[in-house]
């Protein structure tokens, strides 16, 4: 399951994508699913706990399925939860290597790499958009370097 399309980016960039996404795929399985169990478990709880609260009289024989309908919904919360926190996780995981990658460039000046990963930490949402920025200007200096 690729997360981004690579068609349209160069092989260079390819590359350095399909290397965060080797980092962050065993992540990225867990939130999915997760994802995909809460929200059926939240829409089927709330839907028949609101039908049974609001809809049906209430009587003792109604209780067993209202508790029931209330963990499954506590189950599915849970689940969006933690959810939430794994996509943080990918977020910081993305984050530290593409770190990590724009410090081992050599080709690229240091005050650049400052700047790259300055901006990366105040807006971590860009951090691909950033990512293949740099990796643009350092394939242009790598080429520059070469012709000159």
């Amino acid at each position: 399951m690729n997360i981004f399309t690579t068609k349209n980016f160069p092989l260079f960039i390819t590359k350095e994508l399909e290397q965060l996404h080797k980092k962050i795929s065993p992540i990225m399985d867990k939130t999915s699913k997760y994802i995909f169990w809460s929200f059926p478990l939240i829409t089927i709880s709330l839907i028949n706990l609101g039908f049974l609260l609001f809809f049906m009289p209430f009587t003792n024989e109604a209780i067993p399925s209202l508790v029931i309908y209330a963990i499954l919904g506590a189950i599915g919360f849970a689940l969006s939860k933690e959810a939430k926190f794994k996509k943080k996780e990918i977020e910081d995981i993305s984050s530290e290597y593409i770190i990590e990658r724009i410090k081992k460039s050599d080709v690229v000046t240091e005050g650049r790499q400052k700047d790259y990963i300055s901006r990366l930490q105040s807006q971590p949402k860009l951090a691909l958009h950033f990512f293949i920025e740099f990796l643009n200007e350092e394939k242009q200096r790598e080429n520059r370097n070469l012709y000159s």
